[in-house]
């Protein structure tokens, strides 16, 4: 008996089938392609999204020798939105992704609402989230389409439900913090029709059958990636934080049963409900991270991924080099949508390494102060950080992470936390499964440096940072 957990993600679709001991009996990654336009659109081929779905998912059940399915889940990118017919199930026009910007016009005219909208649902009025690209995409496609995130249409496709799970939903804008529903306030100042909206379900329960994978198999699973990551890394408890270094970082810490509304510029939001249960998180995120070693290595300032390490690694220091990876506007806790990416401090003496090592710290940094923002919410220091996603794979990067969180590093020993945490809610929903996970890091890093030298640099990465975001 086997699980197939699919993750969905920006630029690719990853499937893995999971035995029932968590055993990864076989994976598939598909890439997707996404589109960038001149005025801050990002976009991706919905058609591309399904065809990814569907060729991940049956290329990872024959690697694994094709088990009899006990059950499906969908791991979903977040705010990303797709226009599409019900009746037909038929997308219309490119889906819009998460970082796309172009709805910044649509927070710029609700901006009044800001605070009320934060204080009901626990997020910042930022086009990062969904209502306002809903409202940008409503006025550019025909009448009688419905708008919704990507799970919501791909869960469609799948098992024919009209579904979200509370974590995804919980990016919108619209779903109350507390109670896990709709927001009529929310709706009403986005002028959103609550009856057009997908019906919030937990995050392990039956919706649907599927015939897409072989026989008819039940879908039990779904939740946004990083809240799904964050199960697999078993942060169940207040404090526990863990960060995926993806395409973006996203800096997640347990709650608990405590729904947590920031005071330090992080958003808090649903983690996941187990049966009638509901957990809480906050949530920091840096837009560009993976994408800012993309756009490094088509500039030619490195060639590949593992130059983070040689390059990087191999100078003492940036050698005053600074970088703000502001590519798609500044996240948590600055929010400031407009933002620009900047290198500071370039000399005659300013080398490729120095450079990397720029953008190493420029990362780090961010993420160092999300985690202190979240210390500061909760009341006491995140004491270790979870970490997961193709960057740990670089040891400079972790090392200026402890240094700058001064804390321990643990590395998740999987590259598909997302993935194994979908298919976990996935068993569960099934009824395979109930016990907390356990697992053991591939890795820890220490901090090598003093806490005043840590508190040095993260000032002066700020300190330009800070100069240059509104420029």
């Amino acid at each position: 008996m086997a699980v197939l957990a699919i993750d969905q993600g920006t630029s690719a679709t990853k499937a893995v089938v999971v035995d029932d001991d968590g055993t990864v009996l076989g994976l598939a990654e598909v890439p997707v392609t996404v589109q960038t336009t001149g005025d801050g659109g990002v976009e991706v081929d919905p058609e591309a999204l399904w065809a990814s779905v569907v060729e991940a998912g049956r290329r990872a059940i024959t690697e694994s020798g094709s088990p009899t399915l006990t059950a499906i889940g969908l791991g979903n990118q977040g705010e990303t939105i797709v226009a599409w017919d019900r009746t037909t199930g038929r997308a219309h026009g490119p889906a819009i992704v998460w970082q796309d910007r172009r709805s910044s016009v649509v927070c710029d005219r609700l901006v009044e609402h800001g605070p009320r909208l934060t204080y009901l649902t626990g997020l910042e009025l930022d086009p990062y989230f969904v209502a306002p690209k809903v409202v940008w995409l409503r006025d550019r496609v025909e009448t009688g389409l419905v708008i919704t995130t990507s799970d919501t249409w791909l869960l469609h496709r799948l098992c024919g439900a009209f579904i979200t799970d509370v974590s995804t939903a919980g990016r919108t804008l619209l779903l109350d913090l507390e109670s896990g529903q709709w927001s009529d306030e929310a709706c009403t100042i986005f002028d959103i029709d609550r009856s057009t909206l997908p019906n919030v379900v937990g995050n392990a329960v039956e919706v649907g059958q599927c015939t897409e994978f072989g026989g008819s198999v039940p879908v039990t699973g779904a939740c946004v990636d990083q809240q799904a990551a964050l199960f697999a890394e078993a942060c169940y408890l207040a404090g526990e934080a863990k960060c995926t270094y993806g395409t973006g970082a996203f800096m997640l810490a347990c709650t608990g049963s405590t729904p947590t509304r920031s005071t330090n510029g992080l958003v808090g939001c649903p983690a996941w409900r187990l049966a009638d249960e509901l957990t809480w998180c906050l949530d920091g995120q840096v837009y560009t991270v993976g994408a800012a070693v993309s756009w490094l290595i088509a500039r030619g300032i490195m060639t590949e991924p593992g130059d983070l390490d040689r390059l990087g690694g191999g100078v003492e220091d940036a050698n005053g080099v600074t970088f703000v990876p502001a590519l798609a506007g500044l996240a948590a806790p600055y929010w400031k949508p407009h933002a620009k990416a900047a290198f500071t401090g370039l000399s005659l003496s300013s080398e490729r390494g120095h450079l990397v090592r720029a953008a190493i710290d420029g990362i780090a940094a961010q993420v160092a102060l999300l985690a202190h923002a979240a210390g500061r919410d909760l009341g006491s220091p995140i004491t270790r950080l979870r970490v997961d996603g193709g960057l740990t794979r670089s040891q400079t990067l972790l090392q200026v992470q402890a240094d700058l969180l001064q804390c321990p590093v643990e590395v998740y020993p999987s590259p598909h936390a997302t993935a194994l945490g979908v298919a976990a809610f996935a068993a569960i929903g099934a009824g395979r499964a109930a016990s907390p996970i356990e697992w053991l890091p591939s890795a820890v890093v220490e901090p090598s440096i003093a806490a005043d030298q840590a508190a040095e640099r993260l000032a002066r990465w700020q300190a330009v940072a800070d100069a240059t975001m509104d420029h």
